[in-house]
């Protein structure tokens, strides 16, 4: 990377600087990536994890952002099928709620037109009576009925992860840990590149680039304040907070959206064993690096679900897991955290560096676009070169390929054969192709190649072949971003985080050669990890 000349360097690691890479490296742009932790480990890894319209932001009156969404949306789930799951969503209505019964059926029936929803998942309106069948669960006083339509959920780090992994399958240079420290400078006082610290030996590298955009989340006024640029529009931080509990705690039929208390809304989603609650909206000051989930946070959504729910009663007791995420939208004058708008924005430094902002998960192949497109026409028109349109649409992103079969559905069938008759048991194949889908064969080579030197089939082989992957495909450096990014454990299979994750430390400083202190330090950052989880008094004393 140092002895490049990129075309294009990207500061930032999260869904919007993979979103960049790719469309960049894949119109034959020299392009790197520089992340200052692991892919995603921001922002990209804290989202409501749906690939959603947005149905508010119609309520907002952002019609052109609903259509975008919408159409982005659909192109996600033909081309991440393994990433993107399509997911019933029930709106309920209740006399005086944010949505009247025929404001949400009109609502819902625009919402699906701009979407361009196909005809099986639009809306269907449901009775009171028929919306409590579809959820015995609900509030009875004041339902009028329901709206039932369809959400697309995700799993936001592997997401993010995947495109990374196609972006570099076209050429792109991509490192994480390598943490931006200043930028270099022309006579004119143009940015010609920047210097990286490599946060694993500490090492400073000089990276050279024709342009260099910041695509940092949270990050991007510290890293325009570096750069001198910090003037005009600013970022205006909200934070968002989710919480995890058991699936028989919150036995909800499917995922819903519905009103609190003090007239916002929240959604309820079921995932494998457990169902998750989010989300918060409020301002946030506090460091960016680690945001938390305080007790307040935790009382507003438990409040909520208790209100909404009132035969479940959840407890602080209940809580298996959190996580706390950081909105970085575009400050307005008098405006409150959830009604700013979720558009991104690009800003231009006198420097030459391209800073961009705001924006949501689902629009991040647009926003990508909007920057290449700028950076395509300044080397045409500096250079000469040309560069062809963006065609991320057709891209199929790793472990979403179909391999010859008619669906991608009908290859997952096909591998679960395969696993059967490796011997590998159905719930961790099950599991492997929900994380990696078809890339999952790469595991199997590997459980093949742990065998082949005598590895007896256990947990602990097929645990190994799996953090081998993830290790030579997927640039795991330390165990934690193994059992939060690349895994979701820490998420959704905490129990399961827990009892591995000694065993995760002792196979990646053996793959890896760690000394002692390596080990002794990694064994440090688990414990931190799973005492952030576990941050309650109450949630201790259990």
């Amino acid at each position: 990377m140092e002895e490049t000349v990129f075309d294009l360097l990207v500061i930032g690691g999260g869904i919007t600087g993979a979103g960049i890479a790719l469309d960049a490296s894949k119109r034959g742009m020299k392009v790197g990536l520089v992340e200052q932790a692991d892919f995603a480990s921001g922002t990209s890894s804290r989202s409501t994890k749906l690939i959603h319209g947005g149905l508010r932001y119609l309520k907002q009156g952002e019609v052109k952002l609903v259509q975008e969404v919408g159409r982005e949306r659909a192109i996600l789930y033909r081309n991440a099928p393994h990433l993107v799951i399509a997911a019933p969503m029930l709106l309920p209505i209740y006399k005086g709620g944010t949505y009247g019964y025929w404001a949400s059926s009109v609502g819902l029936y625009i919402y699906d037109w701009l979407a361009g929803v196909e005809r099986k998942e639009r809306r269907k309106m449901l009775s009171k009576e028929n919306t409590h069948q579809q959820e015995p669960l609900l509030r009875s006083e004041g339902l009028q009925g329901g709206g039932l339509y369809f959400e697309y959920r995700t799993d936001d780090a592997r997401l993010t992860l995947d495109i990374m992994k196609t972006a570099s399958q076209q050429g792109a240079m991509i490192l994480n840990y390598a943490k931006v420290t200043d930028f270099t400078y022309g006579s004119d006082q143009r940015v010609t590149g920047v210097e990286v610290m490599d946060q694993i030996s500490q090492k400073t590298w000089q990276f050279t680039a024709k342009h260099v955009v910041n695509a940092t989340g949270p990050w991007v006024d510290q890293v325009r304040d570096k750069d001198g640029s910090l003037a005009g529009k600013r970022l205006f931080l909200t934070k968002g907070v989710h919480l995890v509990v058991a699936k028989e705690r919150l036995p909800v039929a499917q995922s819903a959206y519905f009103d609190t208390p003090d007239g916002r809304m929240v959604f309820v989603i079921p995932r494998g064993d457990s169902t998750y609650i989010g989300t918060t909206d409020t301002a946030y000051e506090g460091p960016i690096d680690k945001p938390r989930t305080t007790m307040e946070d935790r009382d507003y959504l438990l409040k909520a679900v208790n209100a909404m729910f009132p035969d479940v009663k959840l407890q602080s007791t209940d809580i298996l897991s959190h996580w706390a995420g950081l909105r970085p939208l575009i400050y307005e004058e008098g405006k409150g955290p959830s009604e700013l708008s979720r558009k991104d924005e690009i800003f231009h430094s006198p420097t030459g560096l391209i800073t961009i902002a705001g924006g949501k998960l689902t629009g991040f192949r647009k926003m990508a676009e909007k920057v290449v497109d700028l950076i395509a026409k300044s080397l045409l028109t500096q250079e000469g070169k040309q560069f062809p349109g963006c065609t991320t649409d057709q891209i199929v992103i790793s472990g979403g390929e179909h391999e010859g079969y008619h669906t991608f559905n009908e290859w997952t069938k096909e591998l679960m054969q395969q696993g059967k008759q490796a011997g590998i048991p159905g719930n961790i194949m099950a599991e492997w192709i929900e994380i990696y889908g078809t890339n999952v064969v790469k595991i199997m080579k590997q459980v093949e190649q742990l065998q082949a030197t005598g590895s007896k089939q256990s947990d602990e082989m097929l645990l190994e072949a799996q953090i081998r992957y993830s290790i030579e495909e997927e640039m795991t450096v330390h165990a934690v971003d193994f059992l939060r990014l690349r895994t979701g454990w820490t998420y959704f299979r905490y129990a399961k985080a827990k009892h591995h994750a000694m065993t995760v430390v002792r196979l990646m400083g053996g793959l890896l050669g760690w000394s002692e202190q390596r080990k002794s330090k990694e064994t440090l950052l688990v414990k931190e990890l799973f005492d952030l989880q576990e941050e309650y008094p109450e949630l201790k004393a259990q």
